[in-house]
């Protein structure tokens, strides 16, 4: 049951990328439409049928979406502009209402995920379709504006939006490969064991930068861990459960300082339309380092 629920979301997000591509090809404003239609058609295929293909036709297409990216065929074109004289009145209207669907999301998806056995992937599809549901009375708006609403803001993402999907893969690549015992073993080669603090900095900051890299804290973690935080403080004494959760945490204050994290620093400036394309991660940037600095004290302290 819980597989055949985990294919009809992952088909539902297939059939919302089918239309963003679908609409892309209909924009003839857009001189690169055919390459950015089939972008998103790709990207539908695989997230609808991808369980479905022999692993080699997937390969091939995440290549070609690639080769698309890098003739630069892909291009946000013309969408639907947002209305801001009505979108301001309904924000005034709603007032602090309107963050209702993002605190539904978050509940619904956190309860299914810890209360019951379906888990987070599907208690994240369940949780947007209620959300979405809870938006659309909430805002009164038509049929016809969610649809406009909704492949503009996948295509206003643009290839940011397959990012993540691929930095997750690569993080797995990267264990597969042992890059985390090659690392372990270079840095052995240049600071010796048995200093606390000096394993407890080399190890956060490890993980921030790695996950600037990677663009994906979870990715690196794996590798970063296996590779600094177990020879250099887990096996020095340290508390596994302290290390690795102030591990992880610092892995996501590289997350706030890389363009790699296009859901966190590249989707807002899509979206908000910004003219600085790092403009959300300067504005991050000095928070994150110093919360990097307070993660290696904590650590230091709490581990050991």
């Amino acid at each position: 049951m819980m597989k055949n629920l985990l294919l009809a979301l992952y088909i539902l997000v297939g059939i919302v990328l089918l239309v963003s591509g679908i609409e892309a090809f209909r924009d003839k404003q857009n001189p690169a439409r055919v390459g950015t239609g089939l972008f998103w058609i790709i990207m539908a295929a695989i997230f609808a049928f991808g369980d479905m293909m022999p692993s080699v036709v997937s390969g091939v297409l995440v290549v070609i979406m690639g080769l698309l990216a890098l003739f630069k065929q892909i291009k946000i074109g013309n969408i639907p502009a947002v209305d801001e004289e009505k979108a301001e009145k309904s924000a005034k209207k709603l007032g602090w209402w309107v963050f209702l669907p993002s605190v539904i999301l978050a509940v619904i998806a956190f309860c299914i995920s810890q209360y019951t056995k379906l888990g987070g992937q599907i208690g994240i599809g369940i949780a947007s379709i209620v959300a979405l549901i809870v938006a659309w009375i909430e805002t009164r708006s038509t049929a016809k504006q969610v649809y406009f609403d909704t492949h503009r803001s996948i295509r206003a993402m643009g290839t940011a939006g397959v990012l993540p999907q691929l930095l997750a893969m690569l993080g797995a690549v990267f264990t597969a490969a042992g890059i985390g015992k090659l690392t372990a073993q270079i840095i052995a080669g240049i600071f010796p064991a048995g200093n606390h603090l000096l394993g407890v900095a080399l190890y956060c900051v490890a993980m921030a930068i790695f996950t600037m890299i990677m663009g994906n804290a979870f990715a690196a973690f794996a590798v970063i861990t296996a590779a600094i935080g177990v020879p250099f403080v887990v096996a020095q004494g340290g508390n596994p459960a302290v290390v690795a959760a102030l591990g992880m945490t610092a892995g996501y204050c590289g997350t706030l300082m890389t363009p790699m994290a296009a859901n966190f620093n590249s989707l807002p400036v899509a979206l908000l339309e910004m003219n600085d394309e790092t403009g959300v991660i300067k504005a991050q940037a000095p928070v994150a380092i110093v919360m990097l600095l307070v993660h290696i004290v904590l650590m230091y302290f709490l581990a050991f």
